[in-house]
């Protein structure tokens, strides 16, 4: 058996903890490189989260689940929301972190799901700001027609926190009819986990963000804000679905995937492509070719200062 090639790199300005040698990225490069997790790497993987990627001249690519534009003067290629044309950049939309079996529906599975279905709607925020002034307005609104779960740190009514994680989530929200799913922003191509955690829980999303998200799921499986001329009509809509338990069938019988087959951006063949592209470009990186800086407060940084990263 031929052995795999080495890779050398390393993980920066991420902000939550992670085991760097056992991550999403690392697992997209392990069938095809021996990944060594070093100081001095020859890739890196950098986001928004600080300034310890400036302190590095070797390769770097830029990876958030936010909606942050590349800067590929500083970051020699990337993985974002946005589609972009440029080579350099490839869409990686945050919600394809739930795996995708989570999202293929059985056959028949619809009315054993209505089954289990106890609750009218929860949703989880974890703070109030003017960004998230549209989906607080949206809980209040639909909690007067019918009360909504809200089990997150903020506007929590249910006397607990949920923990944080994917399967205690997913094991609170599968009794519930409905999910908000609600972005902190709308943008083309940013699609985060909300939608598909909504989903993998078997509740009916009602989703504000992506106004392309029609691109990433079947519109017919979900209920998508921009779709309603008002809040009204779309209350409205929810208040008719819970009561008409066929209309909700009509609904959870769609697949969540065109086809009930995984988008495109499940592929980790395409990431691992773009990854060897990043890995194999001849090109000396951008911050080698820089022949001046603007100074700032990330020099006082410190390479080996311990740096936190996400799973």
């Amino acid at each position: 058996m031929t052995a795999k090639p080495p890779v050398y790199i390393d993980f920066c300005d991420f902000g939550t903890h992670l085991n760097k040698a056992d991550n999403y990225f690392t697992r997209i490069l392990t069938p095809k490189y021996d990944v060594k997790i070093v100081d001095k790497p020859d890739l890196l993987f950098h986001s928004h989260d600080g300034n310890v990627h400036r302190l590095y001249t070797c390769k770097k690519v830029f990876a958030t689940g936010e909606s942050y534009w590349p800067n590929l003067t500083i970051s020699d290629y990337s993985f974002t929301h946005h589609e972009m044309d440029d080579p350099h950049n490839l869409r990686l939309p945050l919600y394809t972190r739930v795996e995708s079996d989570l999202l293929i529906k059985a056959e028949a599975e619809a009315e054993g799901v209505l089954k289990n279905k106890t609750g009218f709607c929860c949703f989880f925020t974890s703070y109030g700001s003017r960004k998230t002034q549209l989906r607080v307005n949206f809980f209040h609104r639909l909690s007067q027609c019918k009360k909504v779960d809200s089990a997150g740190k903020y506007l929590n009514n249910i006397g607990r926190s949920v923990p944080f994680g994917l399967a205690p989530k997913l094991a609170f929200m599968r009794s519930y009819k409905f999910y908000m799913a609600f972005e902190n922003e709308s943008l083309p191509g940013y699609t985060t986990e909300k939608i598909a955690e909504a989903m993998a829980a078997r509740c009916l999303p009602i989703y504000w963000g992506n106004p392309d998200v029609a691109k990433d799921f079947n519109p017919k499986s979900f209920l998508n804000y921009h779709d309603f001329p008002n809040e009204e009509a779309l209350i409205e809509r929810i208040i008719e679905i819970d009561r008409d338990d066929n209309l909700y069938l009509q609904y959870m019988k769609e697949p969540f995937f065109y086809g009930n087959k995984p988008n495109n951006f499940y592929d980790r063949n395409r990431m691992l492509d773009f990854l060897v592209r990043a890995i194999e470009d001849p090109n000396p990186p951008v911050a080698a070719r820089r022949s001046w800086f603007r100074p700032g407060r990330w020099m006082l940084l410190k390479r080996n200062k311990p740096h936190r990263i996400f799973p």
